[in-house]
């Protein structure tokens, strides 16, 4: 099996990677309290892809910030991989979210001064991994998404879609848990991003992580495996038929 793999959630029962218990975030706008997520309850399993919809200024942006650990909640814990991050020092955050979190945005934020490879590279020798060993799995991963030909041109020289497929080869680099994506495909045209998603899904199922996507394309969102969304600060699981 390939390093890139980890061992397949059928060969074992699916644990819970992603858990959210009763968590509340609210933010005050002059003497009134807005409460934007209110006691939230959310389970992602190993090798299970949710996709998190609803209009701007729903709370998707800060429930995604919260569960990976970019943001604090008001109260409620959040747990990665059956660790509680809650009571957590800034620093143990910090390094939770490197060696178990990955990140993909709307735009890539690659570093331009640095080739697609060695965009893979640098967060695993952050994380402590030999350059060669580094390296290999950099590879690997640009392989599997079809762009490895491509391994030693900088962002500038890339397409749309290549750029955003270094990108999720960045977000799996240090075998994350839970792989958190907001519009990953938004600025890309529509048949390049239906390729682009397809291959992120494929590496999600292959390697058997938790993945929360927001989207707000209908199409990407009922080829994932549950659709979630934020109704008056409550999480509200949807049926696919109803997607418009």
């Amino acid at each position: 099996m390939s390093d890139v793999q980890k061992t397949s959630g059928a060969q074992r029962q699916a644990k819970p990677m992603l858990k959210l218990e009763k968590v509340v975030r609210s933010f005050s706008q002059g003497a009134e309290k807005l409460e934007v997520l209110k006691a939230v309850d959310l389970t992602i399993n190993e090798g299970e892809i949710v996709a998190l919809v609803g209009p701007s200024g729903a709370g998707k942006s800060t429930l995604l910030q919260i569960a990976g650990l970019l943001e604090r909640p008001d109260s409620g814990t959040v747990s990665i991989g059956g660790k509680r991050s809650t009571d957590l020092s800034d620093l143990a955050r910090t390094q939770m979210r490197r060696d178990h979190i990955g990140f993909v945005y709307q735009y890539h934020h690659l570093l331009p001064e640095f080739s697609a490879v060695e965009n893979v590279i640098i967060p695993q020798m952050i994380a402590g991994l030999k350059r060669k060993d580094a390296e290999i799995r950099a590879m690997e991963l640009l392989q599997c998404l079809g762009i490895d030909a491509r391994a030693q041109h900088r962002p500038a020289r890339l397409s749309g879609g290549e750029q955003q497929r270094v990108a999720v080869a960045r977000a799996l680099a240090n075998v994350p848990d839970v792989l958190f994506a907001d519009e990953p495909t938004g600025n890309l045209d529509p048949q390049t991003a239906a390729n682009v998603f397809g291959m992120l899904v494929s590496l999600v199922r292959q390697t058997g992580l938790a993945s929360l996507i927001a989207t707000h394309n209908p199409e990407l969102a009922r080829q994932m495996d549950r659709i979630i969304t934020l109704r008056d600060g409550h999480l509200v699981e949807i049926d696919p038929e109803t997607l418009s």
